[in-house]
C-alpha cells in the first residue's frame, strides 16, 4: 500500500535568521518539503519565518498554519534562528507531535557552504523539551544523505496516532473463556491512546442473521466457491453459515462504524451457534478490509489497527504453539486474511472436539522479514512489546483435537534476531500481531508519541 493511503497529514514551516539570505533559506525549505510530498506526505505549509524585530512573520505563520487541519507539524531549520522566533510560532500548535529537522549545508566552487543550521537547532532542542513539546530531533549531516525516510516515518506514526485517538471497535460479547490477558482498562487505552471499544451481545448477530436474504446467502456462497480453494467438499449448510453470520457481523460492523472487530469465539458462536466462525471471519475479510481478533482480545485488536494505520495493510495475528532455541512457532486456528496467504484462501471442512463443522482457514502464510507486536498492560500502564524475526516455512504439524485427517493450520515459524528466551521472558499474551518487513521504527515512533514504553 503506498503512503498516499496512509493519509499522512503534516503542517510544514521553515526557519532562518533575518540576516541570511532569503534565497538560502527559500530554496532548502522548498526543497525539503518537495522530498516529503514525493514520499506521500499531504503537507500544509506556510512560508519560511525569519527573526523581524516586530514578530510579523512568525504571527502570519500562526495565521496561515491555524487554518489547517494536520496531525504533526515539522519544523524545518534552514539556518540559524533566535529561539524566540521559532517558540511564538509553535506555541499554538504544542498539543500536535513534532519534528525539530535541521538541514545541512552544500558544496559550492569547490569548499563547503553552511547557514549554520544547528546553530539553530541545538539552541532550540533543550528550550522545547522543558518546555514540553512533544517531538523527534533529526539533524541532516555534513556530506550524509539527507534523512527524508526518518521524518516520513515520524509523520506517519503521527497520523496513525490521531486516528486512533478517534478509533471505534466494536466487540461481541466479553471475556472469552474467561481469560485475563484479553481484557483492558477502558480509562488508560483512552487517556494513552484514544481508542474506544463498544461491547454488545451475540443475540444482535443471531437477529440480523435471521435477516439475510436467501439471495445474499447464494451471492456469498457462490464468492467463496468461486475464490477460494476447498480440501474436501462441505457437509450441508456449511458455506451457508459462514455466509450468514459474514453478513450479519458486516451490517453490525458498517451500522456502527467499527474501525475493528472482536468476538465471543468458543463461549460465543461456537458453544451457541454450534459451528467455527472460521469461514466467517475469512468471508468477512474478503468483503470488507477490516482489523479483527478472536476471543474478545482488547488490546491485540486495538495492536492490530495501529499496525494497519502505521503500514497501511491490515496484518494477521497468530497464537504460539511452540518454542525452540531460537524461533517461535505461530499459527491460528481458525482464520488469517488474504492479504497474508501465499497463494490465496484454502479452506477445510473440519470440526474441533464438541465444536461443529466450519469452514477452517488452512492457507499457507507468507515468508520473509517480519515484525511482531503486541500491546499490553503492566502495572497499570500500557506497553508494547516488538521484535524482528524472520518468518519460515515450519515443518508439517498438526493441533491435537481436530478431526480426522488434522489440517495444517496456517503458522510460520519466526527466527528472532536473538535468542527465544529473550523474548519469552518478555511475552505478553498468547495472541501477537504479525506485521511484514521491518517496522520497528514506525512502532517506536508512535510510542515515543503516546509516551509508551516499548519493551524489546
Amino acid at each position: 500500500m503506498s503512503k498516499q493511503q496512509l493519509n499522512i497529514r503534516a503542517g510544514f514551516v521553515g526557519f532562518g535568521e533575518v540576516n541570511t539570505p532569503r534565497e538560502f533559506i527559500d530554496n532548502r525549505c522548498r526543497m525539503a518539503a518537495d522530498e516529503l510530498k514525493k514520499r506521500g506526505v499531504t503537507l500544509f505549509e506556510t512560508a519560511p519565518v525569519s527573526d523581524d524585530p516586530a514578530g510579523l512573520q512568525a504571527r502570519r505563520a500562526v495565521e496561515e498554519l491555524s487554518k489547517f487541519d494536520f496531525d504533526a507539524l515539522v519544523v524545518c531549520v534552514a539556518g540559524w534562528i533566535p529561539t524566540w522566533a521559532v517558540i511564538k510560532v509553535l506555541e499554538p500548535f504544542k498539543h500536535k507531535p513534532m519534528v525539530l529537522w535541521g538541514l545541512s549545508g552544500w558544496r559550492e566552487n569547490g569548499h563547503f557552504v553552511t547557514t549554520a543550521d544547528q546553530a539553530g537547532t541545538t539552541a532550540l532542542r533543550a528550550p522545547m523539551q522543558e518546555m514540553g513539546f512533544n517531538f523527534k530531533y533529526i539533524v541532516n549531516k555534513k556530506d550524509a544523505a539527507p534523512r527524508y525516510e526518518e521524518v516520513v516515518s515520524y509523520l506517519t506514526a503521527a497520523s496513525a496516532a490521531a486516528r486512533l485517538r478517534q478509533a471505534f471497535i466494536g466487540m461481541n460479547g466479553y471475556r472469552d473463556m474467561r481469560l485475563f490477558g484479553t481484557l483492558y482498562d477502558g480509562n488508560l487505552l483512552k487517556r494513552k491512546i484514544g481508542a474506544e471499544i463498544e461491547h454488545f451481545d451475540l443475540l444482535e448477530i443471531q437477529n440480523i442473521a435471521e435477516t439475510i436474504t436467501d439471495e445474499e446467502i447464494a451471492a456469498g456462497a457462490e464468492h467463496i466457491r468461486k475464490n477460494w480453494k476447498f480440501i474436501r467438499d462441505p457437509q450441508p449448510g456449511t458455506v451457508e453459515n459462514s455466509v450468514r453470520l459474514a453478513l450479519a457481523f458486516k451490517k453490525k460492523i458498517e451500522e456502527r462504524n467499527y474501525d475493528a472487530f472482536s468476538f465471543c469465539d468458543v463461549d460465543g458462536v461456537k458453544k451457541l451457534l454450534k459451528f467455527a466462525p472460521a469461514g466467517a471471519l475469512t468471508l468477512l475479510h474478503d468483503l470488507m478490509d477490516i482489523a479483527t481478533v478472536p476471543e474478545n482480545d482488547s488490546y491485540g485488536t486495538v495492536t492490530e489497527l495501529m499496525m494497519k494505520y502505521l503500514t497501511g495493510v491490515t496484518p494477521a495475528y497468530m497464537e504460539f504453539y511452540e518454542f525452540t532455541e531460537k524461533s517461535a512457532f505461530m499459527g491460528v486456528p481458525d482464520y488469517v486474511p488474504a492479504s497474508v496467504t501465499d497463494g490465496g484462501i484454502t479452506v477445510m471442512p473440519n470440526a474441533f472436539g464438541s465444536f461443529g463443522e466450519g469452514l477452517l482457514n488452512v492457507s499457507k502464510v507468507k515468508t520473509g522479514k517480519v515484525t511482531i507486536v503486541r500491546l499490553a498492560q503492566v502495572n497499570g500502564e500500557l506497553v508494547i512489546h516488538a521484535v524482528r524475526g524472520t518468518a519460515q516455512t515450519p515443518e508439517t504439524w498438526e493441533e491435537a483435537g481436530w478431526a480426522p485427517p488434522a489440517p495444517q493450520l496456517p503458522s510460520i515459524e519466526v527466527v528472532f534476531e536473538g535468542a527465544s528466551e529473550d523474548f519469552i521472558q518478555n511475552v505478553m499474551s498468547q495472541h501477537y500481531i504479525v506485521t511484514y518487513g521491518d517496522n520497528m521504527e514506525l512502532i517506536e515512533n508512535f510510542a515515543a508519541i503516546n509516551n509508551i514504553k516499548v519493551i524489546y
